[in-house]
């Protein structure tokens, strides 16, 4: 072995760990990647079901609009979006519940319609149930699924 060559192979080893080192650094946590339509919807879910404003929010891009079940006025900007679920908190015991979803998958975009279930849940028991329809538009931005459109309302009384 040259005298060169043995000084530069510890030099591109090192160079080539660091390389290596940086990629897995940059690279998504697994549980946040939402990486399919239905991780997103499941995301949603899990975010609302905490009742962290802030998940919930985060989940929607910049640009979306959003009709909330109980909103008198469309949301179009993120700051109206969060004025929506800002007090998402004081009702700690509210949970979703998916019933059905039906997916389109038209490239990077995808639109989930269905029916899902709010209720007040405490020790198991669920009271004050409210069925609700839902369509959910998502986009594929830069590898991750975010809401860019969503719509939901009451299930009339029969």
């Amino acid at each position: 072995m040259t005298t060169a060559r043995r000084l530069l192979s510890p030099l591109i080893g090192a160079t080539l760990l660091l390389i290596a080192s940086a990629h897995v650094v940059a690279q998504p946590a697994p549980s946040s990647a939402r990486t399919t339509p239905g991780e997103a919807l499941q995301a949603w879910v899990d975010a609302f079901n905490s009742r962290d404003p802030k998940r919930i929010v985060a989940l929607y891009a910049p640009a979306a609009v959003f009709w909330g079940t109980t909103a008198k006025t469309i949301a179009t900007t993120p700051a109206h979006v969060w004025d929506y679920f800002k007090d998402a908190g004081q009702r700690p015991a509210t949970r979703v519940m998916i019933e059905s979803s039906h997916l389109r998958l038209f490239g990077d975009v995808a639109v989930i319609s269905g029916a899902y279930t709010f209720a007040d849940v405490t020790d198991g028991q669920r009271s004050n149930v409210r069925p609700a329809r839902y369509s959910i538009v998502l986009q594929r931005i830069e590898g991750v699924w975010l809401i860019v459109d969503h719509h939901s309302s009451r299930v009339p009384d029969p």
